[in-house]
């Protein structure tokens, strides 16, 4: 992905070519702020952290937490940094598919970043997602998803193009993201939630869903 978006203009085209923008970022980030809002002290990860969107969208519903941004680019992270500046965040520049720190955390979020991965890696990155939780702590990924048939997906371009031309994206942008799009390795959110259970995520589900976007979310049940 860092190879192929410009990091200057990253932001505002994101929320052009995500015509649900607000309410996709906002459910993730109240989930998230819902869990964790009763610890003491509690750490958050975001992973594909890019310019730091959807790290902003969590730390402004928190009253306080540490902090973790992980991606690749060195150039979308420096905006993350500089965004995000006020929270102090830690910076882990990798892979998503290498492994994660060796730490725990109360939630790990990610926005629109693991569709990049094949599907037998997106499964890996949620194993080890599900062991870098704290017990009680969360994952939750506002994701680009499949459709579940041809009809279907089809459907859901159509409305993602045409909510995307709505609110001012013109040709060579939508071209541009067309694009980006054909190295995509989407999943259907059916079988991304049906991972997270099998790997162990209780109370799995789908919180928000507008076309190809959706938020859905696992928890590390807490020991009795």
């Amino acid at each position: 992905m860092s190879k192929i978006w410009n990091a200057s203009e990253y932001d505002l085209s994101r929320r052009r070519l995500i015509p649900c923008f607000d309410l996709f970022y906002a459910t993730a980030a109240d989930l998230a702020a819902r869990t964790i809002r009763d610890l003491p002290s509690p750490s958050i990860l975001d992973i594909g952290a890019g310019t730091g969107l959807m790290s902003e969208f969590v730390m402004h519903r928190v009253n306080a937490a540490s902090l973790f941004l992980l991606d690749e680019s060195a150039e979308m992270t420096a905006k993350a940094l500089a965004r995000l500046d006020q929270f102090k965040p830690t910076l882990f520049l990798q892979s998503m598919t290498e492994p994660l720190p060796a730490m725990q955390f109360d939630a790990v979020v990610s926005s629109v970043a693991i569709h990049h991965l094949t599907h037998e890696e997106k499964r890996g990155l949620y194993g080890r997602i599900f062991h870098a939780l704290a017990p009680g702590g969360v994952f939750i990924n506002a994701e680009q998803v499949l459709g579940e048939t041809d009809r279907e997906e089809a459907l859901y371009d159509e409305m993602h193009i045409g909510g995307a031309r709505l609110l001012g994206s013109d040709e060579e942008e939508i071209c541009a993201a067309r694009e980006r799009m054909s190295y995509d390795k989407s999943a259907t959110l059916a079988e991304q939630v049906t991972w997270l259970r099998e790997i162990g995520f209780t109370q799995t589900g789908t919180f928000f869903q507008w076309g190809r976007f959706a938020v859905f979310a696992g928890w590390k049940h807490s020991p009795v």
